[in-house]
């Protein structure tokens, strides 16, 4: 899947994605129940949210995934010396 070239695995970002919205949904339930005094309302409201908010926080992850910006990442090593050295060896 070519959507955005990150640093990340997409698996990661999709584990990370859910694992996020589970926490997020718990709070979102807890909150609703607290405003609304039903726990049918505080389900429909999790529900609805948790299917919304996983796309979009994977999107959220991929897109600054693919951002340089703040980030700090290691040299890339030079490897066409090392294969034109061992082509004179053939």
């Amino acid at each position: 899947m070519i959507l955005f070239h990150g640093h990340e695995a997409h698996a990661r970002s999709v584990v990370k994605a859910i694992s996020w919205r589970a926490l997020g949904s718990i709070d979102t339930f807890v909150l609703s129940w607290l405003f609304t005094g039903s726990a049918k309302a505080a389900g429909a409201i999790a529900g609805t949210e948790v299917i919304t908010k996983i796309g979009l926080y994977y999107f959220h992850e991929r897109v600054w995934s693919s951002i340089h910006w703040g980030t700090q990442r290691p040299p890339v090593a030079d490897d066409t010396a090392q294969i034109s050295g061992e082509a004179g060896l053939l």
